[in-house]
């Protein structure tokens, strides 16, 4: 018997053949994908339990960001026009330690999830939180029923690159602590709704850790099977501290540290020199392109086609609120896509099917679910979403992918099944309220920036 049946589709399945299956369907049993094939196949096969018709529209494995802000979904458009160290000391690190409340955590978990079901995210790995409010954001991310690596913030320096005291008062912590908590939040979470929910060690950034403690990470990371992330190379700062302190490329000095590995990602990445790609591949590890938040942040643009070139595997991320300012990853492809062309004036560079490598399978092989998602097979876990391109803005369609990368956004897409659940049907998300999350979070931003005494207005004169 098969649960749920999506039939009469094009199916987008990102198996190593890249096949796409027009006429086609996929058969979820459970939450894993029995079947995939051309609808009449699966009909034949089995008898279906509820069947959601996809006539028009595109059945694909649910998107994987790499590198996601949690807590920043409150603060959008709070930083604009900031270089990077004063856009975090002077207003995105005091709005969360300082602004942020009981229960504030958990809405900007809400609304980032919210956002990010309903723009065809099924997995995300969120970057670093700092312990007073990563219970509640996770118990918000087990309610919205996405797949998460949550990462606990990790530091016993405040330090970010050259800058030593970069970190405000609010926002640092106790290194021995932070490994305390990690646990507390492995035994509490890991594994937990389903093995959806994974707990991961976030070293902050080169300059915020000794060498020692980076290694203690690794250690512990490793001793319970989990993944690491940490911001590398996101500006020119990081290059010059790691080559000033250690005599180090940023991959020398991960490795100085261990903090390498298949379940490793680095984010950003945007000044990692080429003479590191080697390492890079070597160890297997993954680099989170943020095209939209390094562009915002004016920290440059990461040679990403030279990177693939090389081997190394990329994925794909949107940042958080006040650097991006949206959770779409479907927007995120699309810059991702553009941006590199432009960039080496060469307009063959990361094609549509490349930048839909990046948030499928690229983003899922650092992940501990790894081959389990990112692709629609027989066995793999039942993450999918379906997206109806016959819209003004993205039709008529001729080449699926390339309707979806350059000409779709979060309004496309319409259904999304995470571990064979229907999380949203009809853009209808059923796991979440949509409308108290937003009159919430519309009720409390002017309170949020009231308690830093912000200011925050349109720089032309009102009335």
């Amino acid at each position: 018997m098969t649960d749920i049946a999506l039939t009469n589709g094009t199916v987008i399945t990102m198996n190593q053949r890249r096949e796409v299956i027009y006429d086609g369907g996929v058969a979820i049993e459970g939450n894993k994908i029995a079947e995939v094939g051309k609808t009449s196949e699966i009909k034949e096969k089995t008898s279906i339990d509820r069947e959601i018709d996809c006539q028009g529209r595109l059945i694909l494995p649910g998107l994987i960001d790499t590198h996601v802000h949690l807590g920043q979904a409150l603060i959008r458009a709070c930083a604009d026009d900031l270089p990077l160290v004063p856009w975090l000391n002077e207003r995105v690190l005091p709005l969360q330690g300082i602004g942020y409340q009981e229960g504030d955590g958990k809405l900007s978990a809400q609304l980032c999830t919210l956002e990010m079901i309903k723009s065809g995210t099924t997995t995300f790995v969120e970057a670093l939180l700092h312990w007073k409010y990563i219970d509640e954001m996770t118990q918000a991310v087990a309610e919205s029923g996405m797949r998460g690596a949550v990462s606990k913030s990790l530091m016993n320096l405040p330090g970010y690159a050259d800058q030593p005291e970069a970190i405000p008062e609010c926002m640092r912590e106790d290194g021995e602590e932070t490994l305390k908590q990690t646990e507390k939040m492995i035994k509490k979470w890991h594994g937990e709704e389903n093995n959806k929910i994974h707990i991961w060690y976030g070293p902050r950034t080169p300059g915020g850790a000794t060498v020692e403690f980076y290694r203690e990470c690794a250690e512990q990371a490793d001793k319970h099977d989990t993944g690491i992330t940490i911001h590398l190379g996101e500006v020119k700062d990081d290059i010059q501290y790691m080559k000033n302190e250690f005599d180090m490329t940023p991959m020398e000095f991960m490795e100085h540290c261990n903090l390498v590995g298949e379940n490793v990602i680095y984010a950003h990445g945007v000044w990692i020199p080429e003479e590191d790609f080697k390492l890079l591949k070597e160890h297997e590890c993954t680099v989170s392109h943020n095209p939209a938040s390094n562009l915002k942040l004016g920290s440059g643009i990461a040679p990403i086609p030279e990177m693939l070139d090389a081997g190394v595997n990329v994925g794909l991320g949107c940042d958080g609120g006040p650097s991006n300012d949206n959770y779409d990853l479907i927007r995120d492809m699309k810059l991702a896509a553009l941006i590199h062309k432009g960039r080496l004036l060469d307009p063959t560079v990361m094609p549509a099917e490349t930048v839909l490598e990046m948030a499928t399978v690229n983003g899922a092989k650092p992940t501990l679910w790894g081959g389990d998602i990112g692709s629609l097979e027989p066995g793999t876990l039942a993450d999918l979403i379906v997206v109806n391109l016959n819209k003004t803005h993205s039709a008529p369609v001729r080449n699926p992918i390339s309707n979806l990368i350059y000409a779709g956004h979060e309004g496309n897409v319409e259904t999304s099944i995470i571990d064979g659940e229907i999380v949203m049907e009809n853009r209808e998300v059923k796991t979440l309220d949509e409308k108290k999350i937003l009159e919430e979070v519309i009720e409390l931003a002017p309170e949020l920036d009231q308690r830093l005494d912000l200011d925050i207005d349109t720089r032309w004169p009102t009335k």
